[in-house]
């Protein structure tokens, strides 16, 4: 219901753009943090690039499993003239043929996972037309059964029943933990904003205090209760606060520019920023968070992914090094006649065959024992290196447990340091109203103010950046506790 409402929101902003596009009124749409992170989910070049990203590996992945299932192809060649010098055994001189032939088959394969070899079921038919005395034959194959077998150890469709399967798992999951980024960086931008209106509120009323302030220094100097260095000071004073009153208007309209970019939302909206004042009370128990980073996370998969890529790479190389064997068995029947339907008449001749193809090196210099070496130096950098990355990564995943548990202290204390910033500030102003403090001290405490406020809100972005950093490193909601895949399929449907 929350998107549809901020959906509504925007078509109503829209709508008082003109169709010309002529009218330059800016429409200013109300949005909260989990908002502008549901609009960016929603609109945003990032998620549309992450989504077709995740599509395309799918899609791979399909292609993977389509290849495990029998397969259909029709082969054909409608039209072969030929024309040649042909020398025959039975005459002592050459003759000139002219033929031209047809053929077309249709192969029924399918890949055996456990062996590593293809079965296949043909069946094809040919013509031949002798074009000398326009003779014309006709050769069938009604049915041929055969299969492909290599001898040399390597499998690779066992590699591939391996591998496959976790590269989509990796994918998936590294959608989901683009989806936590683009919330990540969502918070920034809104809290860039949020920061430029709090900056320019500070401006405005550092101004508007600055003003009173210079005029009421300008009475107490005609009295002399006030010296000239220090009515100096408060001009200054009311310069800079000017100054800074156009700073913050350029910022907060790069601020809105920048969201609405990111949005993918139009000129003439200006979104104002909600900023949450209730955080979830969250502890993440250490053990239990690295538990989910090392079973949800994609960089986990991709190290196993790493090993096994190089294993193969070790089995692949081994393969090619020494004697390579091939075999190849056929059987089948076949006729010939001078007539397509006689072509297909028993009595059929018997079509067999076996072929064994071998390939063995005599001398390569090495060559292919130096390859293999080779690919089990690079298995073992892996390992050690993936093996470095897994203590690494357990490493970050424990201090960001640790930071983000700290997060909600930090805000705590951050609000309470604005509120006792604005009280101060109120008694440090009404004794300088009544002449008690001079404005050096005066404009101490509101330094002190505008800093507690920007504290504040640069807290409320620490706490739920590192929110969603958690989110990202261990893909699992911690509020609702349950992982994020099982929000996949509802993701993929918006």
């Amino acid at each position: 219901m929350r998107l549809k409402h901020v959906l509504i929101l925007l078509i109503m902003a829209l709508a008082a753009v003109s169709a010309d596009g002529q009218t330059k009124e800016t429409t200013v749409v109300s949005l909260t943090l989990d908002d502008v992170i549901e609009l960016a989910h929603q609109q945003s070049l990032y998620s549309f690039r992450a989504k077709n990203m995740y599509l395309a590996s799918y899609w791979e992945y399909r292609s993977y499993k389509a290849s495990k299932l029998p397969g259909l192809s029709l082969s054909s060649t409608p039209v072969n003239y030929d024309r040649s010098i042909t020398a025959f055994q039975d005459s002592e001189g050459y003759r000139e043929l002219s033929r031209f032939t047809s053929d077309a088959s249709l192969s029924l394969q399918q890949n055996v996972p456990w062996t590593g070899g293809v079965f296949d079921v043909t069946s094809s038919l040919s013509r031949i037309q002798n074009l000398d005395d326009n003779g014309v034959e006709y050769a069938s194959v009604p049915v041929s059964i055969g299969f492909t077998q290599a001898l040399n150890g390597y499998n690779q469709f066992r590699w591939e029943s391996r591998i496959e399967p976790i590269k989509f798992e990796q994918a998936k999951l590294e959608y989901l933990q683009s989806l936590e980024s683009l919330a990540i960086q969502a918070a920034n931008y809104f809290f860039n904003v949020a920061t430029a209106e709090i900056n320019q509120r500070i401006a405005e009323v550092n101004y508007a205090n600055a003003d009173t302030l210079y005029r009421i220094g300008s009475g107490r100097f005609t009295i002399g209760t006030v010296t000239q260095d220090e009515l100096l000071d408060l001009e200054l004073g009311l310069l800079n606060a000017r100054l800074e009153v156009s700073r913050a208007e350029i910022n907060i309209k790069q601020a809105n520019a920048s969201l609405n970019s990111f949005l993918g939302l139009s000129d003439q909206i200006r979104v104002n920023c909600i900023v949450p004042d209730q955080i979830p009370s969250l502890t993440i128990d250490v053990d239990k968070g690295l538990a989910l980073a090392l079973e949800n996370n994609p960089e986990i998969l991709n190290y196993r992914r790493q090993v096994l890529e190089s294993k193969q790479n070790v089995a692949r190389t081994r393969s090619q090094n020494g004697l390579s064997a091939n075999i190849r068995a056929n059987l089948g029947i076949n006729q010939r006649a001078d007539e397509i339907n006689l072509a297909y008449q028993s009595p059929f001749m018997e079509q067999q065959q076996v072929r064994v193809g071998l390939s063995l090196p005599i001398m390569d210099w090495g060559v292919r024992k130096g390859r293999v070496e080779m690919a089990r130096s690079n298995q073992e950098v892996t390992e050690a290196t993936v093996n470095q990355a897994r203590l690494d990564f357990e490493q970050d995943a424990l201090i960001s447990f640790l930071d983000f548990n700290l997060q909600e202290e930090q805000v705590a204390i951050a609000a309470k340091a604005d509120t006792i910033a604005q009280l101060g500030f109120n008694v440090t102003m009404q004794r300088f109203l009544i002449d008690k403090v001079d404005v050096i001290r005066l404009n101490s405490a509101r330094n002190s103010l505008d800093a507690a406020r920007r504290g504040y809100i640069d807290a409320l972005r620490r706490y739920w950046t590192s929110y969603y950093g958690i989110r990202q490193l261990t893909l699992y909601d911690f509020e609702r506790e349950r992982p994020l895949v099982e929000e996949l399929d509802e993701l993929l449907q918006r």
